[in-house]
């Protein structure tokens, strides 16, 4: 039966369709309605309920907002929205975006991918990309706002790569509290080309989805690609490049770790050599910490790492995947094991390192180990960041300091940031000295007859007594100047709680943890990150279900503004107690908190 003019008019959601421009949509109400269908999938798959998570999830495939949604990110918000397809689009007008969102549907063809070669770092390997056209992008995009839900709920403990709400920081920090306690053997390992390798028809039988969205994902692993005018087939492997992809390894990737804790829970032969006795501790004394296609395994036992690495190896062949021999190594995190001691992960070395009883860290009954656990910037990865910076200033021999200052800032901070959560104190002096010694030289060069005296006074300038920063002056006053990675200090990293996720609606935490959820005012997100979760007023945390107001620190009425330096976040039944307190009503509420500083009872409510 035809569908009538109305039920066309409608969204996949049964509401009307908005005849608008691309600039005019509402992009929050647009976030909040696919948000509340993603929460409603993630609870549905974490109580079993799969015909409910189905039809869900086929409602959001016809839904105009997930549909918008999916063009914008592909269009405006990822970052090779210029990179072209087989077809040659790169870009679209918003009349095309909107022409796309019409089009968008599941037709269980897919064209071709472009293969895009680029250099792997410090190796003459390079990386193939297989880019998908457009519009492809943007049904991958989709197809992932669907199913990412509900794998989120399967998803295990330790898996941290291409996961939203979880990152590199969450994975060193597992391992962190895997390590504190005592020395282990760690296997340290790398799948050998996981993208390129996985086999199809097992990711599509662990996948388990509807017949017609199984038919699109396998449209996309067979559809080729197109390498220098020719067509070659894909009989196995996920494209690197398309929107899906990292989701579709993940889910490949799904059962290492529980295939691990399963081997702890009956080791047989090798149930010695664990120091536990019942499964339960046997589990948590093993851990394997994945962070996409790279891993650890940990253990205290040599013979345990040894055959967890066998286990894995057989459970990768079935998937068609190897470990990659040359990064695939067994360690030790204290005594040289192989030549080796520590290992490097995501960029960070971590290791053992013996030391004094003031210093040392201490076992579960208080004794003393003689030796501390050292997490901190991989040397490798120190010298690649000094050579760019370095490229960067030869490359700006002529151009003006405000220039390069700018080029350089960007690069300085994001590799301290990253940094920041490690022990990097030396590291980042030294590049502050090696980028003084550099910086001499571009400015010498510039001025050849000039002494350095007049050179240091001309691009050094001292904002306090003793501190020399590399700036330009306006009106006397220092105008753009240069970061320093020692400016960057130390901050402690918490780790995502266990299997929490984005879509499990726990707004609270995450919008403390991540400064924005589609449920909530975003001045209210921010508010919750800057105060860390607390009331300023009595100085508890927020709970779920707790009535939140934005409070004026100074009123409006005294001259405060409507900024975030002037506001605050405070329980309902806080801001009536301050409201009493400072006469503004006349009933007393039953806060015994203590009396705070004077504020205005101005607020706005959540």
């Amino acid at each position: 039966m035809p569908k009538t003019d109305s039920q066309q008019n409608t969204v996949g959601c049964g509401q009307p369709r908005p005849k608008l421009q691309w600039n005019q949509i509402p992009w929050k109400q647009v976030e909040r309605r696919v948000y509340k269908l993603q929460k409603r999938i993630f609870q549905a798959a974490s109580r079993g309920d799969v015909r409910t998570v189905r039809r869900l999830q086929k409602t959001l495939l016809r839904s105009w907002s997930a549909k918008t949604l999916a063009v914008r990110k592909v269009t405006q918000d990822n970052q090779g929205k210029k990179t072209a397809g087989i077809d040659g689009i790169k870009s679209l007008s918003p009349s095309k975006r909107l022409e796309l969102v019409k089009k968008l549907r599941l037709t269980n063809k897919a064209k071709a991918t472009r293969r895009v070669w680029i250099p792997k770092a410090k190796r003459n390997e390079k990386r193939p990309l297989g880019i998908p056209c457009m519009s492809d992008r943007a049904l991958q995009a989709l197809v992932k706002i669907a199913l990412e839900p509900e794998w989120e709920a399967y998803f295990e403990t330790n898996s941290y790569g291409f996961r939203p709400g979880r990152g590199c920081h969450d994975a060193i920090e597992a391992i962190y509290l895997h390590l504190r306690g005592k020395a282990k053997y760690v296997l340290d390992a790398d799948i050998t080309k996981c993208f390129d390798k996985i086999n199809h028809e097992k990711l599509l039988q662990k996948l388990n989805t509807f017949p017609t969205m199984r038919r699109q994902i396998r449209a996309w692993l067979k559809a080729g690609v197109m390498d220098e005018g020719k067509l070659f087939p894909t009989e196995e492997g996920t494209p690197q490049g398309g929107v899906v992809s990292p989701l579709l390894a993940n889910i490949a990737l799904h059962g290492m770790e529980e295939i691990i804790k399963s081997f702890a829970e009956n080791p047989k032969e090798l149930k010695r050599e664990f120091s536990v006795n019942n499964k339960r501790d046997r589990r948590k004394s093993i851990a394997l910490i994945r962070y996409a296609d790279d891993f650890v395994l940990i253990h205290e036992s040599l013979a345990v790492v040894e055959k967890g690495k066998e286990i894995i190896e057989t459970w990768l062949s079935e998937l068609g995947l190897t470990l990659k021999p040359e990064k695939t190594r067994i360690t030790h995190t204290l005594e040289k094991y192989q030549g080796n001691v520590g290992f490097n992960f995501l960029g960070f070395n971590i290791r053992h390192h013996k030391c004094g009883q003031h210093r040392d860290m201490k076992s579960t009954n208080g004794k003393h180990l003689g030796y501390t656990l050292t997490i901190k910037p991989q040397k490798e990865k120190v010298l690649e960041h000094y050579k760019k910076l370095r490229d960067i200033i030869d490359t700006y021999k002529a151009a003006p300091q405000t220039s390069l200052i700018a080029k350089l800032n960007p690069v300085i901070r994001g590799w301290s940031n990253y940094y920041s959560t490690v022990v990097s104190s030396e590291e980042k002096s030294f590049l502050d000295y090696l980028l003084f010694k550099k910086l001499s030289s571009w400015a010498k060069s510039r001025h050849p007859k000039q002494g350095v005296k007049e050179i240091m006074e001309k691009y050094w300038h001292n904002k306090k007594v003793g501190k020399w920063n590399f700036c330009t002056l306006k009106n006397g006053k220092p105008e753009f100047q240069l970061l320093k990675h020692s400016e960057i200090h130390h901050k402690k990293h918490k780790k995502v709680e266990g299997n929490a996720s984005p879509y499990n609606g726990k707004l609270i935490y995450w919008s403390i943890r991540k400064g924005e959820n589609p449920l909530m005012p975003k001045r209210i997100t921010k508010l919750l990150k800057e105060q860390k979760g607390k009331c300023n007023h009595c100085g508890l945390f927020f709970s779920e279900g707790d009535k939140l107001e934005v409070d004026h620190i100074i009123p409006k009425s005294s001259g405060g503004r409507d900024e975030y330096e002037n506001l605050q976040l405070l329980h309902r039944h806080c801001h009536d107690e301050k409201s009493v307190l400072e006469g503004s009503i006349g009933i007393k509420s039953g806060c015994n908190s203590a009396k705070p500083k004077p504020q205005s009872t101005l607020a706005e409510n959540y």
